[in-house]
């Protein structure tokens, strides 16, 4: 495994991190695989990954738990653990310590190498100056509960700067990835928070698995790179090109992903691709733009909708029309089954996109900041009045 100083922490951080947002599950999000799920985390520890991060909110508050017990064993003291408080859940000063007190107590652990303010953006940020929270952040430091804080981030480049700028952060994790260079953060607030000396963690850097999915065209483009590389090997090493990257996070839902991420990262520097690679990366950014139709990254935030709808199911299938450039039979099939109660599959039951009556409640929870309610509506054009895919390309 490649190492990393973290510049703030002085600590040698694997490459590649563990992120338990998409572990392995059985009927249902929240109902995680423990058995296949600690085998992937304690393979990827065995092999070097010293550097887990999880949420409040991930697998529907399932995740934390997960992670407290797969880190039994001794498998605690070999990495550094990290957690998200929910913002969202915060109305008083003391609130930032009741919810860590819930999560230190899920994790079974005494304590986390690093808390961060989750996703934050212009109004999050507006509300940790308002409650005082870093102070907060400060205390918990002096009682032992953290050892260092940061917080994540889904807002604008402008934002960004702003939150790097107002406090000496132990670290900062954005999403990037060769699709993102642009948004959120984007390329200039990864090289500012490393001329900083901020140390950053990457989340999404397969865009939600959409940048390793393929197809005959991107194959014949494989065949013409300039070195023999997997699409996802080919989208981790744009990253860990990056001098400004300690870490990149990877959600890993199988142990083969485990094993192919161990070794991309293994034959990764920073500064090592040619102009070549760079031109072909630059390559697959126009070809993936082309075929997205909803920018949605699957992390699921979104629901459960008060009214039903399966938000991200609704986007994985209008995207797989876009990639395909129309509507297969069995993609109409799974869309029209989801709102056959008979169906036992997760994916099926009452979440079809006409039933969005458009009340907004999902707009302030979307780190993509997706106009949903929209893009469900082309959903509902696509598949119920047989529009085609191609008119919202």
């Amino acid at each position: 495994m490649k190492y990393r100083k973290m510049k703030t922490l002085d600590w040698d951080v694997s490459v590649l991190g563990f992120g338990a947002m998409r572990l392995p599950t059985k009927k249902s999000w929240d109902d995680i695989d423990y058995e296949k799920g600690i085998k992937m985390v304690r393979y990827a520890i065995d092999n070097g990954v010293n550097y887990v991060d999880t949420a409040w909110s991930y697998h529907v508050e399932k995740s934390e738990a997960f992670i407290g017990e797969a880190l039994k064993d001794d498998y605690r003291e070999k990495v550094k653990l990290v957690t998200k408080s929910p913002i969202w859940l915060l109305e008083h000063y003391d609130d930032l310590e009741k919810y860590l007190d819930i999560q230190l107590n899920n994790l079974q652990t005494n304590y986390l190498d690093i808390y961060l303010f989750h996703a934050l953006n212009q109004d999050n940020w507006k509300k940790i100056k308002e409650l005082d929270l870093i102070k907060g952040m400060e205390e918990l430091k002096t009682k032992g509960k953290i050892k260092n804080f940061g917080f994540s981030f889904h807002g604008s480049y402008d934002t960004f700067k702003e939150i790097i700028d107002s406090y000496s952060w132990d670290l900062a994790q954005i999403q990037f990835n060769y699709l993102d260079v642009d948004y959120q953060a984007t390329i200039e607030g990864l090289n500012y928070a490393y001329s900083k000396n901020i140390p950053i963690v990457i989340m999404e850097p397969l865009r939600g698995g959409k940048l390793a999915e393929s197809n005959e065209e991107l194959e014949k483009m494989l065949e013409n790179a300039p070195s023999k590389k997997t699409l996802v090997d080919w989208a981790l090493q744009f990253i860990w090109n990056h001098p400004g990257v300690s870490v990149v996070l990877s959600g890993m839902s199988s142990l083969q992903q485990v094993k192919e991420n161990i070794d991309s990262a293994n034959n990764s520097e920073p500064n090592s691709l040619t102009e070549d690679d760079l031109k072909f990366i630059n390559n697959l950014r126009d070809y993936y733009k082309k075929k997205i139709k909803v920018h949605c990254t699957n992390c699921k935030y979104c629901i459960p909708c008060p009214h039903g709808v399966n938000i991200p199911e609704n986007f994985n299938l209008i995207n797989h029309a876009a990639w395909t450039g129309t509507v297969e039979d069995w993609v109409q099939s799974w869309y029209d089954e989801m709102d056959d109660d008979s169906k036992e599959t997760d994916w099926h039951g009452k979440g079809k996109s006409n039933l969005c009556i458009k009340c907004g409640e999902c707009l302030e929870k979307c780190p993509q900041n997706i106009d949903i309610p929209s893009q469900l509506e082309d959903v509902r054009l696509v598949f119920e009045e047989e529009k085609p895919i191609k008119d919202f390309l």
